[in-house]
């Protein structure tokens, strides 16, 4: 939800909640600026009883003074902002509780670094919000992981050990950091399947026991009818130094998985045909009573692993849409016949079923390529002959006409850099959160290039921050770990969900989510579903307060990493707190990205009054 202070001298506090988190902006005149030390704010949980334990709490600060720090290289805990102040008019809160009504107290302070009082001539600000209901009854939940493992919260809480080397109350409390109940939204939408009702499964890897023992319950049990579709294909590769042939990925570990649960194979649906090609859903459908009558879909990014639901960043989403789910029950029994080309056909043969499939898969659900196309909620199926639906999201992106935002798993497609490689800074302020840095490709040893690399950058009003970690102390930032380092994750260590946001603080924003990752691959080749949402500014401001929550964590890594760790100047300018109380206004100059941000939140659309 959306929400915005009365203006107060000058000041006013904007706010969106998702169902953990809420992200301020603060809009200040020139005037109301001048001989502004920071603020200080104070949350009061209202739905607790006057004198309540923790009832009002005043908010913390991770920065601190550079006097505070000397040249400690040891984690310093976060403080309170009445002594160590915010110092921008940009902030989160990540530490809610979904479904709670909260008022936030802004307080303006005046004064020296010894010495910081409430601002005479500036009263304090009062904004009122209420978070987003995690588990609802309506169209749709959505349920984001932390997807940060690499991060000082981490480190302090837990050492940066690997979970399972932790003490067992440890381990649990790790886990469900971790998680933020993603796993809990996946076993809830089984558990949700009464008696008589049909669970649609497919999953492209298999491997979190708890999923599989939970749909086996439902089968024996619940008395749930439960098909699940997996990736089978038989691709493990023999190796050149030892002759032997790996285990075929994933499925050797969704049979294990499999007989694990003990769930039977009249229950499975190996996806065998288009060897070269990825079965990549993630989805699951309710089907009704004895009419199997589609009622609800459980899709997003999430792969069923431990490292999907724990680790790197994951999304699951939960549609109550009978439509939507009809079309979903449409291609499940379409992929249920293993279509496409088999091992062994020859060329001719091959490239006419993979043809046919797509013909097919295209006839199930006509996705919008126009912006007026979309309407509501939207399924999108792959693979699909051509590209038009790709070139369709990168439009979106740039016919933005606020902000945009995407996850990019797997780097910034030609499709993207196309359209948006003419703007500039005039145009929609657009963030894109990566799993690496994107640089030119290293050629062979001779060979030039086949293509010149195309930048985007702030010229283009353009802003990218990509999976990293603090790998050596930092001031009072300690090191960090990541996820492979923890082993939750082999491939994909940070950035892993894949979805677009056009306009999201608008009147109209539009969502795109789901499995694809916005490739030609994810078009053309692999089994893939997504989503696309218009007019729902529920959805959106969940989806914009995590996409704001992951991209200015990695943001902030991104930018030490590309300056390689270095301890100087600029680095404790970065970490610290301006002790004169004046120097940080000097980044909110017209132009500059903390500015744009600002700006998001005062022009947001629909925001009520508190």
């Amino acid at each position: 939800m959306r929400f915005k202070s009365k203006v107060v001298n000058g000041i006013q506090v904007f706010a969106v909640s998702g169902n953990g988190t809420v992200s301020f902006g603060i809009a200040a005149t020139d005037v109301a600026r001048t001989g502004l030390f920071g603020f200080a704010i104070d949350r009061t949980d209202t739905s607790l009883p006057n004198g309540a334990k923790n009832r009002t709490l005043p908010m913390l600060n991770s920065k601190v003074f550079k006097s505070e720090i000397g040249t400690s290289t040891t984690s310093i805990p976060e403080k309170s902002m009445w002594k160590h102040p915010l110092q921008s008019f940009v902030w989160d809160d990540f530490n809610v509780l979904d479904d709670r009504p909260y008022e936030y107290v802004v307080t303006p302070l005046e004064g020296t670094k010894t010495h910081l009082v409430p601002r005479t001539d500036y009263p304090a600000i009062s904004i009122k919000v209420r978070t987003e209901k995690l588990f609802s009854t309506k169209t749709h939940d959505v349920f984001f992981n932390r997807g940060v493992a690499s991060s000082q919260a981490y480190a302090r809480k837990y050492g940066n050990k690997k979970p399972d080397k932790l003490p067992a109350a440890k381990r649990a409390d790790a886990y469900k950091w971790l998680s933020r109940k993603l796993d809990q939204g996946i076993l809830e939408f089984i558990r949700n399947a009464k008696k008589g009702d049909t669970l649609l499964c497919c999953f492209y890897e298999f491997s979190y026991q708890p999923v599989a023992n939970a749909l086996q319950t439902a089968r024996t049990s619940g008395g749930v009818k439960v098909r699940i579709i997996l990736d089978g294909k038989q691709n493990g590769k023999k190796s050149k130094k030892t002759g032997k042939v790996s285990p075929p990925f994933p499925r050797d570990e969704n049979e294990k998985t499999k007989d694990a649960a003990h769930l039977p194979g009249s229950a499975v649906i190996w996806r065998e045909a288009n060897p070269a090609n990825i079965e990549h859903n993630k989805f699951m459908v309710l089907l009704k009573g004895k009419r199997a009558a589609p009622a609800e879909v459980w899709t997003g990014s999430t792969n069923i692993t431990q490292g999907g639901i724990f680790g790197q960043t994951n999304v699951g989403h939960w549609i109550r849409d009978a439509k939507v789910a009809s079309a979903y029950q449409k291609y499940w029994k379409l992929l249920s016949t293993d279509p496409g080309s088999q091992k062994g056909d020859a060329r001719t043969d091959a490239n006419k079923k993979k043809k046919d499939y797509r013909a097919r898969v295209e006839a199930i659900a006509k996705p919008p390529t126009t912006m007026d196309a979309i309407k509501g909620v939207m399924p999108v199926f792959s693979p699909r002959q051509g590209l038009a639906v790709l070139n369709s999201y990168a439009k979106l992106v740039d016919s933005s006409k606020k902000s945009a935002a995407i996850t990019l798993a797997f780097g910034i497609g030609k499709q993207f850099k196309d359209v948006l490689s003419n703007n500039d800074a005039a145009g929609p302020l657009i963030f894109m959160l990566l799993e690496k840095r994107d640089v030119p490709s290293k050629p062979k040893a001779g060979t030039k290039p086949k293509t010149a690399f195309v930048a985007l950058n702030a010229k283009n009003n353009v802003y990218e921050a990509w999976g990293s970690f603090i790998k050596a102390p930092l001031y009072q930032w300690v090191n960090e770990t990541n996820t492979r380092e923890l082993q939750l994750n082999k491939h994909v260590a940070y950035i892993h969900s894949k979805f677009l946001l056009h306009d999201p603080l608008s009147d109209d924003p539009i969502v795109v989510t789901g499995s694809a990752n916005f490739s030609k691959a994810s078009t053309n080749d692999n089994d893939e579903n997504m989503v696309i949402i218009r007019g729902d500014t529920r959805v959106a401001d969940i989806y914009f307060t995590e996409f704001n929550r992951l991209f200015f964590h990695y943001y902030f890594r991104s930018v030490t990493e590309a300056r390689k760790g270095k301890q100087d100047d600029q680095a404790l300018k970065a970490l610290t707190l301006d002790e004169t109380g004046t120097d940080w206004h000097a980044a909110y100059a017209p132009g500059t990205l903390k500015t744009k941000r600002v700006a998001m939140f005062a022009e947001m659309k629909n925001a009520l009054e508190s």
